[in-house]
């Protein structure tokens, strides 16, 4: 399982553009380490830089320096469609208008084949489904009208014209000459948000941010204005934003990722007015009253576990310690490209505190179990340290169905709990016991009504249509639609 890109853009004229972007895609690096890119425009021409790696190995202060302008857009990435090259790096750019488009996209669309077969594309012409949406819009840019005003709309329209074609999964940002623009998916599945900067002497007008996730607007020294709303196209200029609905209202209805809350997102992130760590603290507590278990100390895998820990052990009252070391200078083993990346990761990623576990009944939280090729890692470390019981407790429900909406997990065969009881599980990981927190308690510990989330992931239940493909793949989910 691989998880969401990460999208920042900046309109910002007086400020130095190509460092804060810099500092949004380094607060971002957590949803995509297999590339980063950004695009900047100085009001005539939009250069775009990207390359493989991290924030910090593909920009050092030469770059930046170059990179001067009044707005610009940045992406990290991992490869939902489309190989992990160089040329899917993003931004994607298209040479059309007057200085050409650059486009960032976080998510999955469903429809990548119907929309190449409309417009007459040969097979293999757009790598991935972000290349698809760049090539449609500056298809696009022919079909509209110029205006007399001084501004060129085309990129805004060309946008419009586009965008009700889409379906899945897409947050967007672009840039033109003049432009920034944010975009979410008539179901909110992916997050993304407006910040503002404050005016200073020498740029009076402030600016304007947009970014996958709150941190980037923090590390920057921009406040949170609002999240862009489900089906939202919010266009930044030199008047300020403007706000647009291009999609049927039949087709908005927010069904934010839930596994947002639970791994994606960073614990200082705000996701629908809540604080993410405090949902996960939520979390633990339920799971304590919903899988109780006697044992002598608990423990989360680092990081993402760690909240639910703490408020498992305050819950049942079973101290909380620290039993995981982390190395941090190792990627999240979750969106490591192979198994085998996956598997030295974890060797390389976490080590047992040998005197905090040994002898010890251990509860071992954590917020997903996915392949289980972690986990069951962690659970033979944990025993060759000593461990005299590891009971596994789960922060999420079991993860029982692929996700076709940004999520890199096509085929249930590589699902854990697809196939197997919870018997057969324990047994797997060679664990003494595991338990999971159910949807009802994921829900309630989050604070928000479920109906505005998607958790087909534990259900089977998808927010829209499946293609046809799509079914193909997944075998009985055809005949297990409701």
């Amino acid at each position: 399982m691989k998880e969401a890109c990460g999208v920042f853009g900046v309109f910002a004229p007086g400020f130095d553009i190509s460092h804060l972007v810099f500092d949004g895609l380094f607060a971002l690096q957590h949803r995509g380490q297999e590339s980063a890119g950004m695009a900047v425009s100085d009001g005539e021409t939009v250069t775009v830089v990207k390359d493989m790696g991290l924030v910090t190995s593909v920009f050092d202060a030469r770059t930046l320096l170059s990179l001067a302008g009044n707005l610009a857009l940045g992406h990290v990435r991992y490869a939902t469609t489309g190989p992990s090259t160089w040329q899917n790096a993003q931004p994607v750019f298209r040479s059309v208008g007057n200085a050409g488009f650059a486009l960032a996209h976080n998510g999955n669309l469903t429809n990548v084949e119907e929309l190449a077969d409309a417009a007459g594309m040969l097979p293999g012409i757009v790598a991935s489904d972000s290349e698809l949406v760049g090539e449609l819009v500056a298809r696009a840019f022919p079909l509209v009208d110029h205006v007399g005003d001084g501004v060129d709309p085309d990129l805004e329209q060309a946008l419009l014209a586009v965008l009700p074609q889409l379906e899945g999964a897409f947050a967007l940002g672009l840039v033109d000459a003049t432009h920034l623009v944010g975009v979410r998916d008539p179901n909110g599945f992916r997050p993304l948000c407006l910040g503002r900067l404050d005016p200073r002497p020498d740029a009076p007008d402030g600016g304007w941010v947009i970014a996958s996730e709150t941190p980037a607007l923090d590390i920057v020294g921009a406040h949170l204005v609002r999240e862009i709303e489900p089906g939202e196209m919010v266009v930044v200029d030199a008047g300020g934003p403007r706000s647009f609905r291009p999609f049927p209202e039949a087709r908005v209805e927010q069904k934010l990722c839930i596994f947002e809350f639970v791994y994606f997102a960073r614990p200082d992130s705000r996701l629908l007015g809540r604080e993410v760590h405090a949902a996960r603290r939520r979390m633990g507590e339920r799971l304590a009253l919903e899988a109780p278990v006697d044992a002598d100390l608990v423990i989360g895998v680092p990081d993402s576990g760690v909240p639910a820990a703490e408020g498992f052990a305050a819950r049942s009252g079973i101290p909380f310690g620290q039993g995981l070391v982390k190395n941090r200078y190792i990627g999240r083993t979750f969106i490591a490209p192979t198994h085998e990346a996956r598997v030295d990761a974890v060797r390389r990623k976490l080590n047992p505190l040998r005197e905090s576990v040994e002898g010890r009944r251990l509860v071992v939280v954590d917020d997903s179990i996915v392949r289980g090729t972690t986990t069951r890692q962690i659970v033979r470390m944990l025993r060759e340290a000593g461990a005299a019981e590891v009971h596994l407790r789960v922060s999420s429900p079991p993860f029982r169905w692929p996700c076709f909406y940004g999520i890199a997990t096509p085929d249930r065969g590589d699902l854990l709990a697809a196939n197997q009881s919870i018997d057969e599980i324990t047994r797997h990981l060679a664990a003494d016991s595991v338990g999971y927190l159910s949807l009802e308690g994921l829900v309630a510990s989050i604070g928000e009504p479920g109906e505005g989330f998607c958790s087909a992931c534990a259900t089977g239940i998808y927010p829209t249509p499946v293609p046809a493909p799509y079914l193909r793949r997944l075998g009985e989910l055809a005949a297990a639609r409701p």
